[in-house]
């Protein structure tokens, strides 16, 4: 299986939506999985055209494969400054520095983000530590992972 030309495919079909690949996986076996997202989310029947349309290609040069194509998990790690874009606003765990932090995500650019978080933190002319909130800025590749904080 040619994994690029597979990304070729798709990447020509993504053109001119707001859609974005995030994942493509091909296993030695020939597992394909293809994982989109776009900021006003995933809806099931463009998943259903583009598996169509990668049967239709694959057929021609790859008898024996298997192909799921769906929307990225709620619990994955972001991997685009788009995921995060999604999420702004919304509670997010980072691990950094072998901590977790969970907080909300209150701003994304080009190079960084920032969350907001509750920490107890020493207040000159208290004994006690107080709880206030401190906004955290990491570059993207600082973290090990950051992904939606998702609460039942």
């Amino acid at each position: 299986m040619d994994k690029q030309q597979l990304q070729n495919w798709i990447e020509e079909y993504l053109q001119g939506t707001d859609y974005e690949l995030i994942t493509l996986n091909v296993s030695a076996g020939n597992d394909i999985l293809v994982e989109v997202d776009r900021l006003a989310g995933v809806d099931v029947d463009f998943c259903a055209e583009l598996n169509r349309y990668l049967v239709e290609k694959l057929d021609t040069v790859e008898p024996d494969y298997s192909l799921e194509v769906g929307s990225v998990s709620l619990t994955d790690p972001f991997k685009t400054k788009m995921q995060y874009e999604k999420n702004l606003g919304h509670d997010v765990e980072v691990l950094v520095e072998g901590k977790k932090l969970r907080g909300q995500l209150v701003s994304v650019d080009e190079e960084t983000f920032s969350v907001d978080v509750e920490e107890k933190v020493a207040v000159e002319g208290k004994k006690r530590k107080q709880t206030q909130i401190v906004t955290h800025t990491w570059r993207y590749d600082e973290p090990k992972y950051v992904k939606y904080d998702l609460k039942f």
